[in-house]
């Protein structure tokens, strides 16, 4: 998270800055707690401005020019006619291969996904909303995801408008592949499918038609009220959620120790021009979740981004492979001012090589619950302490989680936290995120699988008493990250 300002929240990166350009505000007094009007939303960060002069001097006088010779020969006329019309007809050949791409070669301009070789494109949000946008309705027929801490495939009926659990009779990798890739991961990255009891009791799955012949895997699929295995599809299209942390160490975010190798193998580092600005965490080899106000105004360009993967200090950037970013998506209805939806995505030029320091994390499946109180951790090379410079080193710190309406109250955060976001942390002090972790993950172990459960977003000062971290609620994003993967392969 980033300081700002002595007025909640100021956890947040607006670009690059070196950090002397950060202004030093007086804290928030602990022994006092204001009432901050209502509805209250954050200070936008101060922009700076060309000095202008104080005064006005008379406009210098301008002496005529003496009449001299013509230059402009028609000699020099020819050349510069020939010159400008090359670079008319260059830029019109331009123009005409972009066009050409963004109208063939890309089928589905932006995030938009094509229904099936149609042509036609829908955009994400309106994909499995339950109203047919696609001629042939592929956008409600192709709607798929998976539940619960043990990953079981559901398949959405059109018909019955309901969610249903795969029946493992007849189940192959083949259809374990397609589901993957219909949720925007790439095959690749494909772990597999297993059988599993039913979880909640179900009576009704839905069934491969083995008979249908060779045709698409949901035009096999039909609702039924048995399954003679008795056992339903577990779909894993990535290892994820794999660590070497040990739970019982405890945490310099703030109050926290130094990282070991492998214990958070999907934390990266996000740098402009040379610098740590914020943190992320992989989601797949290609694509990485951070906070939107990390890319907000001229930082929203992929171009200026390296991200660093599988380090524990930032000294190690010297001699590391830099990844480039070829794409930046932040969610459409981020808001700037109260930090509402604050997340995006990074989608990398080159993927990432996966290994046991580098590695993703599970995006929470809907029925992931997660309870006030639980374990979750936090990690980063944010300062160490309110006003100080990024850390050299990764540090973590186990926060519990904090019911919303704790941290609505009228002497913590006043309504502030939205559904879209989590609290989490200590209302007595002395362990939080601060400044340089914005981006970065709140991650908790359920299921010996650890699973993202928001990004680092804002906060009042750095590990204050009563003022304990925000972040982005990841269970109400997760939807829309698995849909723009697929918009974006």
């Amino acid at each position: 998270m980033d300081i700002n300002s002595g007025q909640p929240p100021y956890y947040e990166n607006h670009g690059y800055q070196p950090e002397n350009f950060y202004v030093t505000r007086q804290p928030v007094d602990t022994n006092m707690y204001p009432q901050y009007p209502h509805p209250y939303y954050p200070p936008s960060v101060p922009h700076y401005v060309t000095r202008v002069p104080t005064h006005q001097t008379a406009p210098p006088v301008v002496q005529p020019k003496p009449p001299s010779a013509k230059v402009c020969t028609p000699k020099i006329k020819k050349i510069l006619c020939i010159v400008l019309s090359v670079a008319i007809l260059l830029t019109v050949a331009i123009i005409a291969a972009v066009l050409i791409w963004y109208f063939v070669i890309s089928s589905c301009p932006g995030s938009s996904i094509e229904c099936g070789s149609s042509g036609t494109c829908v955009s994400p949000s309106e994909w499995c909303d339950g109203v047919a946008h696609c001629p042939n309705s592929e956008d409600e027929n192709r709607c798929v995801r998976l539940y619960g801490p043990n990953f079981i495939l559901e398949v959405y009926s059109s018909v019955s408008k309901s969610w249903y659990p795969v029946c493992h009779d007849d189940w192959n990798d083949s259809y374990g592949k397609t589901a993957c890739k219909d949720m925007g991961y790439n095959i690749n990255t494909y772990y597999y499918s297993q059988r599993v009891a039913s979880e909640r009791g179900s009576t009704s799955f839905m069934k491969l038609n083995t008979s249908a012949g060779n045709i698409d895997l949901y035009k096999k699929l039909y609702k039924s009220a048995s399954c003679l295995s008795g056992t339903v599809v577990a779909l894993r299209c990535i290892k994820c959620g794999i660590s070497s942390k040990n739970a019982n160490l405890q945490g310099r975010i703030v109050g926290g120790s130094a990282s070991a190798l492998k214990e958070w193998p999907w934390q990266v580092s996000l740098h402009v021009q040379g610098s740590h600005v914020c943190g992320g965490s992989i989601i797949t080899p290609e694509w990485i979740v951070t906070a939107a106000h990390c890319v907000e105004g001229q930082l929203s360009s992929p171009y200026y981004w390296s991200v660093y993967a599988g380090i524990l200090t930032q000294s190690e950037t010297g001699y590391s492979s830099a990844y480039k970013v070829t794409k930046i998506i932040s969610h459409p209805s981020y808001n700037s001012d109260s930090k509402d939806y604050d997340v995006a995505l990074m989608k990398l030029q080159t993927s990432l090589r996966l290994t046991d320091a580098v590695g993703p994390v599970c995006l929470p499946n809907p029925g992931l619950f997660f309870q006030p109180e639980q374990e979750c951790w936090i990690s980063g090379w944010g300062a160490e302490y309110q006003g100080g410079k990024s850390s050299e080193v990764l540090n973590a710190v186990m926060v519990p989680l904090i019911e919303r309406s704790t941290c609505n109250s009228v002497n913590v955060y006043n309504g502030l936290v939205l559904p879209t976001m989590v609290c989490a942390g200590y209302l007595k002090g002395g362990k939080d995120s601060c400044q340089g972790d914005s981006g970065g993950p709140l991650v908790t172990e359920n299921n010996s699988v650890w699973w993202l459960v928001g990004d680092t977003s804002w906060g009042t000062g750095c590990a204050s008493r009563r003022r304990p971290g925000v972040y982005g609620n990841m269970t109400v994003f997760t939807d829309w990250i698995y849909r723009n993967m697929q918009a974006n392969r």
